[in-house]
């Protein structure tokens, strides 16, 4: 695993687009495998200043997203992909179709998620894909469970999650109680991780997760397996090592 310290998370934010560009540029054609939440929002906002400047297209890029709830339709103003759509894809030149997203509004989820996983496949995998972690160590919606989940499934919310996730719907009952994620092996497929930490609430569970067991009681941990891994981390988050 390559660690970059950075001082704040506005050094994380561009330390991350500045790694994504450069697969992009390496490969104009990649596949990237992209995540939502608060972590990658500043790296979004740099690639699109990248693209606004003539310096980075995605016109040959294919995207596919990590997860998305389950039961909200595309244009809720909570779903996967209006995050994805006001924060990267409308400001850059991503091809129509070329973005891949979960249909949270598939009532049969074995259909959705064998779909998606065919998707990948057929694209010829992806070549780098860009992870947070949640408070508990989850990636994507990956929680904290007794076995670690193949390939892209659906999954229950534990309360803890649905309670991190609150601050973005009228109330706790508003959130999803379920969400499609792509698996651990569909993740761990990816040729490249990049996973993005920062503050100083995920200090601890950064420290579990990458210096304890591989468990999957900590999803994360099993990224120590992978062989091309780079986590992005600021100084807060790694106040505990």
């Amino acid at each position: 695993m390559r660690l970059i310290s950075v001082s704040d998370y506005s050094a994380l934010s561009t330390a991350a687009a500045d790694l994504i560009a450069a697969q992009i540029l390496l490969k104009p054609a990649c596949v990237l495998g992209l995540a939502t939440g608060s972590s990658p929002v500043g790296a979004y906002r740099e690639l699109v200043k990248l693209h606004q400047a003539g310096r980075l297209s995605f016109s040959r890029v294919t995207t596919f997203n990590l997860d998305e709830y389950r039961g909200l339709p595309d244009d809720h103003p909570q779903s996967y992909h209006t995050f994805m759509n006001q924060n990267l894809f409308r400001a850059v030149d991503l091809p129509s179709g070329a973005a891949h997203l979960l249909d949270g509004m598939d009532p049969d989820a074995a259909r959705q998620c064998a779909g998606y996983e065919a998707a990948i496949h057929a694209a010829g995998g992806i070549d780098l894909q860009l992870l947070g972690m949640g408070h508990n160590g989850h990636i994507g919606f990956n929680e904290p469970a007794d076995f670690f989940p193949l390939d892209t499934h659906c999954v229950d919310l534990t309360p803890s999650t649905r309670q991190a996730n609150q601050r973005f719907f009228p109330s706790l009952d508003d959130v999803p109680r379920q969400a499609y994620t792509m698996g651990i092996r569909t993740i761990l497929s990816a040729r490249r991780i990049l996973i993005l930490v920062h503050g100083a609430d995920k200090a601890e569970i950064l420290k579990t997760a990458f210096y304890g067991p591989v468990t999957p009681q900590v999803p994360a941990s099993i990224l120590q397996l992978h062989s091309d891994v780079t986590l992005v981390a600021d100084e807060a988050a790694l106040s505990a090592l």
